[in-house]
């Protein structure tokens, strides 16, 4: 399985914001600057996470963003289904009619499904939290304490 770069792209924004401290703002500029992605891309990707409640975006001189839920409270398998578009891991899991002659009897279609729920169930063991178990070291890696 592998991750789009807007799943990606979100929980990284999520976990430089579990690195900043709780009254810390901060902006899409820096998020960008420090992982060396695009700013459009995460502009849409911070649009997304404020609709699904996880940031507060703030508008105006002095905005920015920051969670909207302490990060014990952000499960990252639930990130991971809301920013994913699909998970079709073969054609024969869509609704579209599957051109692979084998699968009314095929055992690799059940197999993966399987391994779908299981790779999702360990992502709903996690939390944001979890990932940033050493808030300080990621402000170093980021660079959020060079001022």
């Amino acid at each position: 399985m592998r991750l789009t770069n807007y799943t990606d792209f979100s929980l990284r924004v999520l976990i430089y914001l579990a690195s900043k401290r709780a009254d810390e703002i901060s902006n899409i500029t820096e998020i960008a600057e420090a992982y060396n992605i695009s700013r459009n891309h995460l502009t849409k990707v911070i649009h997304e996470l404020g609709k699904m409640g996880v940031i507060i975006t703030i508008r105006g001189r002095g905005g920015g963003i920051r969670l909207a839920l302490p990060p014990e409270e952000i499960n990252v398998g639930a990130i991971v289904r809301q920013t994913e578009d699909d998970f079709k891991l073969v054609p024969c899991f869509g609704d579209s009619p599957n051109p692979c002659v084998i699968s009314p009897a095929c055992g690799l279609k059940h197999a993966l499904g399987r391994a779908l729920t299981a790779y999702l169930a360990v992502l709903d063991e996690y939390t944001i939290a979890d990932l940033v178990s050493d808030p300080l070291g990621y402000r170093m890696l980021l660079g959020i304490d060079k001022n």
